[in-house]
């Protein structure tokens, strides 16, 4: 695991010393995830199309302050780009950012300066303490493979939790409400750039495929198209509810946004 950030307690663009890179590669061997290194417009085409990522924030403090008041500090797993981090900064002492990718990471920096920031897989990273709460955003649970891979993310996500401390996190869809053969479509204008994306989603088996296409275009720099696959377990709630069992801790399962996948909120039994 490399630290790319920057700690709370240096000097505003001080790197960090690295250790061990731990991040896994074994995964759905057909998601190809291009948009993870173009962070910049995935940060961009988000935020443009209106992802509330304050009232996200607003919905986790308050599961927070709920299961473990008090509450301190902060790991967000999964992070991205950092725009849950940003929000939830000013009521925690301390918070922390883990990410496999390094582009995401690198953009976080920026946007969410002073934070520190760890590259990892959330199946295997180790920082070798605990916090008051770990949260696991925006689905990326999902990514894991099977639910021996699922055990293995959420024990892990768990023993960062400190002893009072409370486990969120945001599933992808159960195979009951996913919606099979969904087309999305947006465009949006981030700065002097309008973004394309578009969608199409079906269920494989146990899992989904999304295949995403992306066209940017910029007066400067013309139009740039990619493409993106995403194949993610389609888990249901009781194998959340058994991972979580299975590393120590029992789980609530809310619906703050009727629209959303929902959260899971964790305690240890």
């Amino acid at each position: 695991m490399t630290t790319i950030g920057v700690p709370t307690t240096a000097t505003k663009g001080a790197a960090m010393p690295a250790t061990t890179d731990q991040t896994s590669t074994d995964t759905h061997t057909d998601t190809d995830t291009g948009i993870y290194q173009r962070a910049d417009v995935y940060h961009d085409f988000y935020h443009a199309r209106g992802k509330d990522y304050r009232a996200e924030a607003d919905a986790v403090r308050a599961l927070i302050a709920g299961h473990a008041p008090g509450a301190t500090s902060l790991l967000d797993v999964a992070c991205g780009t950092g725009s849950h981090l940003r929000e939830l900064a000013a009521s925690f002492g301390e918070v922390v950012g883990v990410d496999l990718s390094a582009e995401m990471l690198a953009v976080a920096a920026r946007h969410a300066p002073g934070v520190e920031l760890h590259r990892g897989d959330m199946r295997d990273f180790r920082l070798d303490r605990t916090f008051d709460a770990v949260i696991c955003m925006f689905s990326s649970i999902g990514y894991v493979c099977g639910r021996t891979e699922l055990d293995r993310a959420v024990t892990n996500l768990a023993a960062h939790v400190a002893p009072d401390g409370v486990l969120i996190i945001e599933p992808w869809w159960f195979p009951d409400t996913f919606r099979d053969g969904w087309v999305g479509a947006d465009v949006v204008t981030a700065g002097e750039r309008r973004i394309s994306r578009v969608s199409h989603t079906v269920r494989r088996g146990g899992t989904s495929r999304m295949d995403v296409h992306y066209v940017v275009a910029a007066s400067g720099a013309g139009i740039e198209h990619f493409t993106d696959t995403h194949v993610m377990s389609l888990f249901d709630r009781a194998d959340y509810e058994r991972a979580f069992h299975a590393a120590g801790f029992r789980a609530d399962y809310l619906r703050p946004d009727a629209a959303g996948p929902g959260l899971f909120a964790g305690v240890r039994r």
